[in-house]
């Protein structure tokens, strides 16, 4: 036992007041595995309450990531102490510094409070399709500083919290997971109008992710400069995709209105020239 002691009590290092021993390390393997027990317990029991559906998916990844946050902070707080560093006296000792790079990292702080915000509040969570300033993303997952997410071209983008918290943000998943878009398209004047809203329903009804044909409108919004201006409305739950959906639509559209000799005008513009010499004489 005197041989275990002296070998835990051994000095590695000594820095200052501070000396660095054997059972140090092995304090801070104790309190690092343990951390590492204890989220992996937590992590199954989410699991378990999940597969029995108490709680959503969703909502177990953005309680988890919290925990984690917060055990992860008091397991330092303890490997600070084991140590031998007073993490109290640190901070006060720090205060003038903490100040100074809480100055330098003010954005990077501020990503970290939008970070919990968004995990907290739940009202972006993972899987949710956004479109942030016309850009439609896909969220993979959301971290304590960025939230990775996948754009329509297949890239990954790594997005500071901050962007989602203070931009406008349409969450596309957030009520339903279906949503309502629409396509624009002008005929010609003089033509037959109940056969174009006809023809508009029937070329909604060929695409296969329409979601229901009981929802399908079609709307004579106005009368253009060029045109009569139809708008076609439609729910499909394929949000993130909709981009091609739109266009084998109006690629559908587009045949059966030449089938049925309905005509999608050019723009037309009238110039009248004036000659000054007859207005004169």
């Amino acid at each position: 036992m005197e041989t275990i002691k002296n070998f835990l009590e051994f000095e590695l290092i000594t820095i200052g007041e501070n000396t660095l021993r054997v059972y140090s390390i092995f304090a801070i393997l104790v309190i690092f595995m343990l951390t590492k027990t204890l989220l992996w317990l937590i992590k199954r029991a989410l699991y378990r309450k999940r597969i029995s559906n108490k709680i959503d998916v969703k909502d177990s990844y953005a309680l988890f990531q919290i925990i984690k946050y917060v055990i992860w902070v008091i397991a330092i707080g303890f490997i600070l102490e084991a140590l031998g560093v007073k993490v109290t006296l640190l901070l006060a000792g720090s205060a003038a510094l903490l100040v100074g790079i809480g100055l330098g990292l003010q954005q990077t702080f501020n990503d970290m409070i939008s970070g919990i915000i968004l995990l907290s509040e739940k009202s972006i969570r993972v899987d949710d399709i956004l479109d942030i300033d016309g850009m439609v993303v896909k969220i993979q997952s959301i971290g304590l500083r960025t939230s990775k997410g996948i754009n329509t071209d297949e890239i990954s983008m790594i997005i500071p919290n901050s962007l989602i918290t203070t931009n406008k943000v349409i969450n596309w998943s957030h009520q339903s997971e279906k949503a309502r878009f629409r396509v624009d398209v002008g005929v010609a004047y003089g033509s037959d109008v109940d056969l174009v809203i006809k023809v508009l329903e029937d070329s909604l009804l060929e695409h296969s992710d329409i979601y229901d044909e009981k929802l399908i409108e079609v709307r004579l919004i106005d009368f253009g400069s060029s045109s009569l201006d139809f708008q076609v409305l439609f729910f499909s739950e394929n949000i993130f995709r909709i981009g091609k959906v739109k266009s084998d639509i109006r690629k559908t559209i587009h045949k059966n209105l030449a089938k049925n000799n309905i005509t999608i005008p050019f723009p037309q513009l009238d110039l009248h020239i004036k000659n000054p010499k007859s207005e004169i004489s």
